[in-house]
């Protein structure tokens, strides 16, 4: 029998009591989390040392905690709008700030991205696995208890955003090959996805069905997408075969591969194209609209796949389903838009375990017939010229995110017949020793090695590696780098003996400049290509402000480029809506030189992007 209760307390004393005082736990990744009910247990074991508890997970999900003044000033008012009434989690908190009790123990495979750098325990503690091994590591953690939030839909039960691992998990279970007691928490505003995420009452040992909402799901705001961004997803949706297969992966370049494969789809894209001023590779010229329509297999549901759906462009069946996705994790508005599907629609979209869209393992015929012309695309930090990917840390290994499944779907793309891996990243990153080519001879770390090498995508074109040779591959990514980069990096792959003394690059690519794109791109900005595509919960003058803070915060760093920022902050005429948003972040009459700093170079930041 199922034991319910309504609140997290006579939960945890349950567990106490049929469990026993050593937990080893397994929770899902990312949204999947019962937070109050961890919280609970964490807190009983801080109580009580004689409580051995073991947390085995991953992207354990935390609103941002402001640090400077500026983001103080942006974020505090708009904390609850943007991430919701979120409860912080007890033994994130109690990581970071270096207070966790020698009885409680976290181990994670993948980190919410650049939240957990120079935070010692984390990084110690943290897992290299592909996502598709995660629930071998698991296994070897012998979990007896298993804590997962779930949707409820009348009598009904469903996984929800998180059958990845947990659905293999309750199977292994039904066969004796793992022991453990399985926990629900019913959230109401999680989506109920109907077929393979449904589970019996029955699974659950105990189920939590608070008798009011603890919290609101975790949001994820959306950044806005720069032209640089639009340009790679323009770049990216030539690559996509109608038919074909789709998996895109989140962030602000996903959204921009979504919003260009929309466009082609409405017949808008050919106008961009006659101007572009990059060298656009004839092979790769892939512009009419969908007529067959796509197929989605993604790790992760991200909401340019259900705008895509939404728009009729996912659309190609496999087992009845349009799109095949492992877990989600996005904003309230995704969740609201899921919700809001009609029960035949939404089962279109169908929850899996991660083994089945990240590998081609069990049944794999069929998955090879259906994978066709396969696309897969993930974003990199970092590539070298040759061709090795860097995704997951940095040279001194400090974890950014984690490797997830981006090898896994690499290694897909050269399993699969005319299946393509497609790596992309900004040219260009801004770090505190100024502007950097995110194309570099070499790098301390690797993500995906260089003999896997295969598709490349900047916002000056795309560069196809596979079966290259070292010389073909260097040339083919000097190509798409910054024109500001291109000569030092070519004379250090001369040097090394990797392209000929004679080589020269070609004229078409000398000019991969921000003021080219500009020119090409900004005649279409704005209902062409709008910063949110998808929307967003910023207000329009806190959209404003962001591109200003975004330069503020890079000159923030160098001094000269600071008071550069300020003095044009004193000249010329004001900013179409800089009243307000100097209003807006408290600065109308700054008091003090350093704030009175802060508020000249803003108003220089918000000229400049005026």
């Amino acid at each position: 029998m199922t034991e319910r209760f309504d609140t997290d307390a006579a939960a945890v004393d349950w567990m106490l009591d049929h469990i026993g005082r050593e937990f080893r736990v397994a929770l899902p990744l990312g949204l999947g989390k019962p937070v109050t009910l961890i919280n609970e247990l964490v807190r009983r074991a801080c109580d009580d040392r004689s409580i051995k508890l073991q947390i085995f997970t991953a992207l354990t999900l935390e609103r941002p905690s402001p640090s400077s003044d500026m983001e103080k000033r942006f974020l505090e008012p708009a904390l609850d709008r943007l991430f919701g009434d979120y409860p912080q989690v007890e033994y994130a908190r109690l990581l970071r700030e270096g207070d966790l009790p020698d009885n409680i123990r976290v181990t994670e495979f993948f980190l919410q991205t650049a939240n957990w750098l120079k935070v010692a325990p984390m990084q110690q503690s943290y897992v290299s696995a592909n996502y598709t091994h995660a629930l071998d590591v698991l296994l070897d953690q012998r979990p007896n208890l298993v804590l997962q939030l779930l949707a409820g839909e009348g009598d009904g039960l469903s996984l929800s955003c998180n059958t990845d691992i947990t659905s293999e998990l309750l199977d292994l279970r039904q066969k004796g090959e793992a022991d453990f007691a399985f926990v629900g928490q019913v959230h109401p505003d999680l989506p109920y996805m109907p077929g393979p995420a449904e589970i019996a009452v029955a699974e659950c040992a105990a189920l939590v069905r608070p008798a009011e909402k603890t919290h609101d799901l975790f949001s994820l705001v959306k950044r806005p997408v720069g032209l640089p961004d639009h340009a790679i997803g323009l770049h990216v949706s030539r690559l996509i075969a109608d038919g074909g297969t789709l998996q895109i992966g989140i962030g602000e370049i996903g959204d921009a591969v979504a919003h260009a494969l929309i466009l082609r789809h409405r017949g808008k894209v050919a106008p961009i194209w006659e101007s572009c001023p990059f060298r656009q590779d004839a092979a790769f010229a892939e512009t009419a609209p969908f007529e067959t329509g796509l197929y989605g297999v993604t790790e992760m549901l991200v909401d340019g796949l259900l705008a895509l759906f939404e728009e009729g462009i996912i659309r190609r069946e496999v087992e009845g389903a349009a799109i095949h996705a492992g877990f989600f994790l996005d904003s309230r508005d995704f969740y609201e838009r899921l919700k809001a599907l009609p029960a035949e629609r939404r089962a279109r979209i169908a929850m899996m375990p991660i083994t089945f869209t990240n590998a081609l393992y069990g049944n794999e015929e069929a998955k090879r017939a259906a994978r066709r012309d396969a696309r897969f695309v993930n974003a990199a930090m970092i590539v070298t010229l040759l061709g090795a990917a860097v995704s997951d840390a940095t040279e001194d290994g400090q974890v950014v995110s984690g490797v997830g499944g981006q090898f896994n779907f690499v290694d897909q793309a050269f399993a699969l017949k005319g299946a393509r891996a497609v790596l992309t990243l900004p040219a260009t990153r801004h770090s505190k020793g100024g502007l950097r080519s995110n194309i570099r001879w070499s790098y301390g770390h690797v993500t995906i090695p260089r003999h896997l090498r295969d598709i490349v995508v900047t916002e000056y074109g795309i560069a196809d590696l596979r079966g290259k040779s070292d010389a073909e591959t260097i040339a083919a990514l000097l190509q798409i780098a910054d024109s500001r980069f291109q000569e030092e990096l070519a004379e250090k792959a001369r040097s090394a003996g990797k392209l000929p003394k004679s080589w020269q690059l070609p004229e078409a690519a000398r000019q991969n400049t921000p003021e080219a794109l500009r020119g090409w791109l900004a005649p279409h900005e704005g209902d062409t290509l709008p910063r949110f595509p998808f929307g967003t919960d910023f207000t329009e003058i806190e959209q404003v402000l962001l591109p200003a803070l975004a330069d503020l915060r890079r000159a923030s760093k160098r001094l000269p480029a600071l008071l550069s920022l300020a003095l044009q902050g004193q000249r010329g005429d004001p900013a179409p809506q800089e009243s307000d948003a100097l209003a807006r972040m408290g600065l109308t009459d700054p008091v003090g030189w350093k704030t009175r700093l802060t508020a000249s170079a803003l108003r220089g930041a918000l000229r400049q992007n005026a």
